[in-house]
């Protein structure tokens, strides 16, 4: 079949908004219990639940009961809620924040009592004693306390405090013979990608001894400390600037294998891997570098280290048992699974996938990863996905629009996962440019401190320069450059529209447009986050204001389009319609388009449809071309 020579951003796909909502089976963390292999599963028609699933030779088997989320809200964001003892699943419940004992073939029972805690991230230790992150919200007039906590699992204690005092806790972690006890601890302003102490303790019946730090501080991020099977301990630390991995015996610290590469990722969440043990030696561990992830086994004892070949693009999660490693996995154009790796043969057993969706691959673009000059002679970098249909090409003295998405966060990075939200917008004649702004993680603790003071500022020329050096590359339309983003990636988005003249359109979501109002109103975790990014607040609430797009709303010279969640308590409503009414009065198209019922992210399918497509309609206004399908059209204000 010849394929047909229409304009981009007409072209009709079959990646249509409601493929895009039926979207996937969230997979989460994945546990071993010997060979025994869990994970942790999203049920979205079941009211978005979580689940912990037990592979069986019958296939994946659902352990949690209906009534019951696994889900903990430690840190707001989560993770590290369940593990698995000998067949007997622990798990905190969403609803009561309790944590539960499910043994097999038996309902849960409730081994806490109730009370204002919350857990994540628990070990059991060979006396049946659970140690764990407790955060105390019983003084809601104060900030949550946390600690490092001791449980009988009886259903009456609550936790005897093991170390308290900082402001945060994570990964407690035992020795193979249960005689010590190892844990990261940080304090604010830091967040744990900024700096955490790595401390190690003797473990007694009565609690702690000889606790003393080893590794870490306010300016050394740790990450992932664990026991190897001969009692070696081992950690990731971005001491040399990259997240590599470390080895500490007899009081002293070696780098392993160093290498220009992130074997670590920002703690947003509790129970992150990157790496496990195959044997006392050999180590299985994932690895970044330009944007894709990479596995490989590295020799303790030599260094050597060899690359493991499987055809996937990130690793988010692995566990290693005897002779096998079980792995999260994303590739560009295929969905997310779960899989059991041969370490011998590299043979590869997928467990469960994500999704039974069927996309011909020809609609699919493969993503590139690009460099890019920026401000102050630096590099940039981003992922860049050409449009990409079987059925059309364009003019040939046509270059394609451009969307740029500024990612959330700020203090992560875009992975390269099949993505149908994205892959809508290439298979309709776009280019998408994913940006690793400064400040991304996977690229170096310089690079992810260049936002440091410049939020609102890095990200923003980062975004910009890519879109430039992708028209300068004859690759897009410098006529029809547009910049998306929610929430932190909204920020950027609005700062980009208000403070330079290069976007000829946006799109914010939910985007924080008053920086000063979330320097004043977050929980604990993010509380004086921005106190890194921008400075401390309030005494440089004049930087606080000049960063925010609110304040300068007569600035913005270019169309925009702003959806918003009518509950959001993050960014209120009145943020964008101020927004919205600043750009209207002063003659420039412009489209608010409010949710009743959505929070901060939309979790609505209808709503997430109804705002891709809307989005769709207002470039194809904006930017002068047909739409391959009928959409309900939006009002747009001062559209001629």
């Amino acid at each position: 079949m010849t394929a047909q020579i229409a304009p981009y951003g007409s072209w009709k796909s079959p990646i249509t908004s409601d493929l895009v909502v039926a979207g996937s089976t969230p997979l989460g963390t994945v546990c071993l219990d010997g060979d025994d292999i869990y994970w942790l599963e999203g049920r979205p028609q079941e009211g978005g639940r979580y689940v912990v699933v037990k592979y069986s030779a019958d296939g994946p088997q659902i352990i949690t009961p209906e009534g019951f989320n696994v889900r903990t809200r430690v840190h707001e964001y989560g993770g590290g809620s369940f593990t698995v003892w000998d067949g007997v699943v622990y798990f905190v419940n969403f609803d009561d924040q309790r944590l539960y004992r499910q043994r097999p073939s038996q309902a849960p029972e409730p081994v806490t009592p109730e009370s204002p805690y919350r857990y994540a991230d628990g070990v059991l230790t060979q006396d049946g004693r659970f140690i764990c992150i407790r955060e105390d919200h019983s003084n809601p007039e104060e900030e949550a306390a946390n600690a490092l906590v001791s449980l009988k699992l009886d259903g009456e204690d609550s936790g005897t405090v093991l170390a308290a005092g900082n402001d945060f806790y994570s990964t407690p972690r035992l020795s193979p013979d249960g005689t010590q006890l190892v844990w990261l601890t940080w304090n604010h302003p830091n967040m744990p990608w900024d700096g955490t102490e790595l401390w190690l303790a003797d473990l007694t019946a009565d609690g702690l001894e000889n606790a003393r730090r080893i590794a870490g501080g306010a300016n050394e991020s740790i990450f992932q400390p664990e026991w190897g099977p001969d009692g070696t301990l081992y950690f990731v630390s971005d001491r040399s600037n990259w997240w590599n991995l470390y080895r500490w015996r007899n009081g002293r610290t070696k780098a392993l294998h160093p290498m220009s590469a992130e074997f670590g990722r920002p703690q947003w969440v509790f129970g992150m891997t990157t790496y496990g043990f195959a044997d006392a030696e050999t180590i299985i561990c994932a690895f970044t570098e330009d944007g894709r992830w990479f596995l490989g086994t590295l020799n303790a004892g030599n260094g050597r280290f060899t690359s493991l070949q499987i055809p996937y693009d990130t690793i988010n999660d692995i566990q290693v048992g005897t002779g096998f490693a079980i792995l999260n996995v994303d590739a560009a154009t295929q969905p997310r699974v779960i899989i059991r790796l041969d370490l011998k043969t590299l043979t590869v057993q997928t467990l469960r996938t994500g999704s039974d969706l069927s996309i011909d691959p020809g609609y699919l673009t493969e993503p590139k990863a690009v460099e890019f000059p920026t401000e102050n002679g630096r590099t940039a970098y981003a992922i860049y996905y050409p449009p990409c249909n079987k059925d059309f090409v364009a003019p040939e003295d046509e270059n394609p629009p451009l969307l740029v998405i500024s990612h959330g966060g700020p203090t992560s990075a875009s992975p390269i996962q099949l993505n149908y939200g994205l892959q809508y917008w290439t298979s309709r004649g776009f280019g998408v440019l994913d940006v690793n702004y400064g400040g991304s993680t996977g690229y170096g603790r310089s690079y992810r401190e260049r936002l440091n003071g410049e939020w609102g500022i890095v990200d923003v020329q980062d975004c910009i320069n890519g879109a430039k050096y992708l028209v300068d590359q004859g690759q897009a339309d410098g006529d029809r450059l547009a910049i998306r983003g929610g929430s932190a990636g909204g920020y950027t988005t609005l700062c980009a529209l208000t403070f330079y003249d290069v976007f000829r359109a946006g799109a914010s979501y939910f985007g924080v447009s008053d920086a000063e109002a979330l320097a004043r109103d977050t929980h604990k975790f993010e509380s004086r986050y921005l106190d890194n990014l921008i400075g401390p607040y309030p005494e440089m609430r004049d930087v606080y204001v000049a960063r925010s797009p609110i304040h300068f709303t007569e600035q913005v010279n270019c169309p925009l389009i702003l959806f918003q969640g009518l509950e959001d308590q993050v960014v209120p409503p009145s943020q964008s319609e101020s927004m919205y009414a600043a750009v209207k009065a002063k003659g420039i198209p412009v489209a608010y388009v409010p949710y009743e019922g959505e929070q901060h992210g939309f979790r609505r399918a209808e709503n997430i449809k109804h705002s891709l497509d809307s989005e769709l309609y207002f470039y194809g206004r904006i930017f002068n071309f047909e739409l391959a399908d009928q959409t309900v059209p939006i009002p747009i204000e001062n559209l001629a």
